[in-house]
């Protein structure tokens, strides 16, 4: 493509770009862009959330563009503060090594490896002198650090702030210096940190990184950023049914921005919203394991919940005790524990109360119902929603 049709591609889905003027010049260069990515392996699985930078990361590599992926071993154990309204809880080196090498490896779900530079940041940073911290400290003013929105709404409600979170954007400038960036992509949380290392290469002589971010994800809730810690988030790792079944719990208004985000395309007014979410929560599965299945949970979907197999397909598990329990909370319990979903009694007891559940195919509508369940009991909680009890 020309630089004209490539920003014009590039600019799909992206939310900033800082600038499309830098943008362009440097697609007119002629030559292939350093695209750098940093990922922190804070937690042992990549979800949908990080598919959105992983993606456009991936474009840039389809116009003929180099990937550069650093893993953030040694940023991870500091962790990155952004959008954060307390200090994240520090890993030891172990945890973020394990973490990392998932992350390599998931990584190539959406990457193309032949085009994708891996480097890790603890190369340079675990290298330097405490001398070296200072000089690098010295580039940058705490009144900068502090024009950051999270830590100004931290220290005007008396949160602490680390001083070593106050690091965490230096650090991360400091890999664009590193690798020469021309093009750094992240999501709207990272401006800040994304700004620093234009600061810093500026400083050490080098032509400027363009910033380019993309929307936040929001997770299953549909009200906070998708996040493992929240339990909100949708892991590629996921088995194909759990993959399936997640997206299908999500709102209306909810599909149409993942359809957006994650698919780049708006919903087909014609289906009705449920066929349409089988439709996207198919395409999803079948992009992050195969065609094949997709195409499979997609047809046990249409079998356990249209024809009311449930004894003859595969459902997740629910460890439940044997004691008897009320109804209200054994189902509150499943769609938490089962689904990551967080359902109030006040909606749970509607949905018992209108008939939604179903125990071993019968409807139980009294909430306060003791019920005892047994391993092998299909527990319906909805009619996108069942699980066997283990």
């Amino acid at each position: 493509m020309n630089p004209d049709e490539s920003l014009l591609l590039l600019k799909t889905g992206a939310a900033q770009i800082i600038s499309e003027a830098e943008l362009h010049a440097k697609l007119s260069l002629g030559r292939p862009l350093r695209i750098k990515l940093g990922v922190d392996p804070t937690s042992a699985d990549l979800h949908l959330g990080h598919t959105l930078v992983l993606r456009k990361l991936r474009q840039f590599q389809d116009l003929g563009h180099e990937a550069i992926l650093i893993i953030g071993d040694f940023t991870a154990m500091i962790g990155d503060p952004s959008g954060r309204s307390v200090t994240r809880p520090q890993l030891n080196r172990e945890q973020v090594l394990a973490n990392a090498e998932t992350y390599r490896q998931q990584a190539f779900r959406v990457l193309d490896p032949k085009r994708t530079r891996l480097v890790s940041n603890g190369d340079w940073l675990g290298a330097m002198s405490y001398a070296d911290v200072i000089r690098l400290n010295s580039r940058v003013t705490l009144q900068q650090m502090l024009q950051r929105e999270d830590f100004r709404d931290r220290i005007d409600h008396q949160q602490p702030v680390g001083a070593h979170e106050i690091q965490y954007p230096v650090m991360q400038g400091w890999d664009a210096v590193q690798v020469q960036a021309d093009v750094e992509v992240g999501g709207t949380d990272q401006l800040f940190n994304n700004l620093v290392g234009r600061d810093l290469q500026k400083e050490e002589g080098q032509p400027q990184q363009v910033v380019l971010l993309v929307p936040i994800l929001e997770g299953l809730d549909g009200v906070q950023k998708m996040s493992k810690s929240l339990g909100n988030y949708v892991a590629l790792t996921d088995p194909p049914n759990e993959m399936f079944g997640k997206l299908m719990s999500i709102s209306d208004p909810l599909m149409a921005r993942y359809s957006q985000l994650l698919l780049n395309r708006h919903l087909p007014s014609e289906l009705h919203p449920l066929e349409a979410k089988k439709q996207l929560a198919r395409e999803i599965v079948a992009t992050y394991h195969s065609p094949a299945e997709g195409e499979r949970v997609f047809r046990e979907w249409e079998q356990r919940f249209s024809g009311g197999h449930l004894d003859q397909v595969d459902l997740p598990l629910f460890s439940a005790s044997t004691a008897e329990e009320p109804l209200l909370g054994i189902v509150v319990a499943a769609y938490s524990a089962t689904f990551g979903l967080t359902k109030s009694r006040g909606d749970v007891r509607r949905l018992i109360e209108q008939g939604s559940v179903q125990l071993n195919g019968e409807k139980i509508r009294d909430p306060q119902a003791g019920i005892t369940l047994h391993s092998g009991d299909i527990l319906r909680l909805d009619k996108t929603h069942a699980l066997r009890v283990r």
